[in-house]
């Protein structure tokens, strides 16, 4: 099986550049499905497995958002997002549409195969991580609904003592075919759904569908350096298929919870440091929180409020599995709302030495306001000329 180190670019599976437009996008994959359909290609399995690659990179790059997760984080930000096409059939019944419906299979000999057997539906749940557990990968627990069998009928629909019967109006294929002139379309039989077969008689605990909810329980491993989005798969934990194909999956989002000191940007964590002004003046040796652990960071005499210090893959891991982020340490000098008298005294004999105004020690209200409503003696001098 192919890891995510070994995966083509999808850009270079489509033959576009990443500033492609969604309709060049659309157009490059239909020249690939054309070129490398199997039954253009038989008995060529390098084809077909272009042909799968080619669905693949589509089904991300049409899709504003996953396109945005891949621009990002490459396949790691669409790992689980990318349908996993398990044969030609899923890429039929997903992207058929683009060829004119069931043209498309038609064009390719597509109703030779007679009815096709469908995925089961894809179904979705979400676990929440804290900035910890996203750094380091966690195996989680999770719950989801999904349907099962039906234990009154065995899944058939049907009530007990009665059975599916085959559908008239297609006759049990699951497809009609209309015909208009020399245009031939063929598309899912309606009465049936594709199917094949109805049911008369429903049953009464699943009402016909052969299926009841239930809810199911799951661990997955969760690897290291996932962000807000990701999406993995399970696959085959999604909803059984109505007509015996293969289950569909189940898509696990994550979702990061917010950290009191560390802010994510992409691989990297950015945290705000306080720092007095004697330590910014002076420099100083301080102690840093990070995800490993105390850390301690060495500032230089003159450190500006502001000043950005870059400790080395204190970061995030990166999910390409390249070289881990950095931690980034944003100073701001703190100033206190409250000041001992030591203090006080030492700071207005720094600001006579620095000759900065500040306020007077010991100067009254009433004195100030007195002098903002009497005006200065010199004032009063040149009105008494």
């Amino acid at each position: 099986m192919a890891t995510m180190a070994d995966k083509a670019d999808y850009y270079e599976v489509l033959g576009v550049p990443r500033t492609a437009s969604a309709k060049e996008i659309a157009a490059a994959y239909r020249k690939k499905a054309i070129k490398y359909h199997p039954d253009s290609n038989p008995g060529d399995e390098n084809a077909t497995q272009k042909f799968k690659e080619a669905a693949e990179a589509y089904e991300v790059l049409s899709d504003p958002d996953k396109r945005a997760r891949y621009d990002r984080y490459g396949h790691a930000g669409v790992e689980g997002a990318a349908t996993q096409f398990h044969d030609v059939e899923d890429i039929l019944d997903a992207f058929g549409d683009m060829f004119g419906g069931s043209l498309f299979g038609d064009f390719f000999g597509g109703g030779r195969r007679g009815r096709r057997a469908h995925r089961g539906r894809d179904i979705g749940c979400q676990v929440t991580l804290d900035l910890e557990e996203a750094a380091r990968g966690a195996t989680k627990t999770i719950e989801f609904e999904r349907s099962r069998a039906c234990s009154a009928c065995g899944g058939s629909g049907a009530a007990p003592g009665s059975s599916r019967e085959t559908c008239r109006r297609c006759g049990g294929h699951g497809q009609v075919v209309q015909a208009a002139g020399i245009l031939r379309v063929q598309t899912t039989c309606p009465t049936c759904r594709g199917a094949g077969s109805v049911v008369a008689h429903p049953c009464s605990s699943c009402r016909g569908s052969g299926f009841v909810a239930g809810r199911i329980k799951r661990e997955i491993h969760i690897p290291a350096g996932v962000d807000n989005g990701v999406r993995l798969r399970l696959a085959g934990e999604g909803e059984p298929s109505p007509d015996g194909g293969p289950p569909g999956d189940c898509y696990c989002v994550i979702q990061v919870r917010e950290h009191p000191l560390f802010h994510r940007d992409g691989n990297h964590l950015v945290l705000q440091l306080p720092i007095a002004y004697s330590q910014a003046a002076l420099g100083a040796t301080i102690p840093v929180p990070t995800l490993d652990g105390p850390d301690s960071l060495s500032l230089p005499a003159g450190t500006q409020s502001g000043e950005v210090f870059r400790l080395r893959r204190r970061g995030m891991p990166d999910p390409h599995g390249g070289a881990r982020g950095d931690l980034l340490v944003q100073t701001f000098i703190e100033v206190p709302k409250k000041l001992h008298p030591a203090q006080e005294s030492l700071l207005r004999q720094l600001a006579e030495l620095e000759r900065a105004e500040v306020t007077p020690q010991r100067r009254s209200f009433l004195d100030k306001l007195r002098d903002y409503f009497s005006p200065s003696s010199d004032e009063t001098r040149e009105d008494d000329s």
